[in-house]
């Protein structure tokens, strides 16, 4: 069964030696299976796109957790990501190495994962976070099941490089614990929207233009295995064009209560 859905994540645009970030839905894959009479657990999803990228590949997972944000303590080595049970399997693997933003923590496995050793990027989208050095190391971005208003936070990154005016900059302060067990009061930021001026994410008219202007390989959600793949340069090269030639409006996000034009 591994060796399928690795078949079946090649077939998407997932290539041996890819930085892979993966966004997951894993419900409809499991149904899949078991439809046919087979157990597939998480374990198993995670091992199929491991061998996807194969021992020159670096898998990355979300493990975005937003209770620091509440001022609840985080601890790098025990905080779980609350991005769904693929990305918990994926933290307790035993070559996992966790990037260190208490909001926007990644897991990475992999030849790679060497590079996101000791990344404490203070701002969650920023030139020195994860999605940075994604885009730096040529990676691509799969998602599997999840429409593009429910994963793919690349957009923001993207819009945090261009310091769009309908997002600012919010710092939160919690107790953190690092990995020797240390723990401090630290501060760290995000790029979020402006709420008092009824900013809403709104991505999925860019997620279609990516599908009309060939941006993305693979399925839509809820169809073939699910998984779209996507170049993280090519898509930050594509939002910047919608940035830049004013069109972020109703194509990244929208004004609650107004109509779109």
């Amino acid at each position: 069964m591994i060796q399928i859905l690795a078949n079946e994540w090649r077939e998407a645009g997932v290539q041996e030696g890819d930085v892979l970030l993966v966004h997951s839905s894993s419900k409809r894959t499991i149904q899949r299976y078991r439809d046919e009479g087979k157990e597939l657990s998480p374990q198993d999803i995670l091992e199929s796109f491991l061998l996807a990228v194969g021992p020159t590949g670096t898998l990355l997972l979300p493990l975005f957790n937003f209770d620091f944000t509440k001022g609840v303590p985080f601890d790098i080595r025990n905080s779980p990501s609350q991005m769904g049970a693929l990305t918990e399997v994926g933290r307790m693997h035993p070559l996992a190495v966790r990037t260190g933003h208490p909001i926007y923590s990644f897991v990475s496995i992999g030849s790679a994962a060497d590079k996101f050793q000791g990344v404490d990027n203070v701002s969650g989208y920023g030139s020195d976070s994860p999605f940075a050095l994604l885009r730096d190391l040529n990676g691509k971005i799969a998602v599997l099941d999840l429409p593009e208003q429910n994963s793919m936070t690349f957009y923001h990154h993207v819009e945090e490089m261009h310091e769009v005016e309908y997002r600012y900059h919010k710092t939160f302060e919690a107790t953190y614990t690092d990995e020797t067990g240390h723990a401090s009061l630290k501060s760290y930021g995000l790029f979020v929207r402006n709420i008092e001026k009824g900013v809403l994410t709104h991505v999925d008219p860019a997620g279609n233009l990516m599908w009309e202007n060939g941006l993305y390989s693979g399925s839509r959600p809820n169809t073939g295995s699910g998984l779209r793949v996507v170049s993280a340069q090519k898509m930050f090269s594509f939002v910047s064009n919608v940035i830049e030639s004013g069109k972020a409006k109703n194509t990244l996000y929208r004004i609650e209560g107004e109509v779109n034009e």
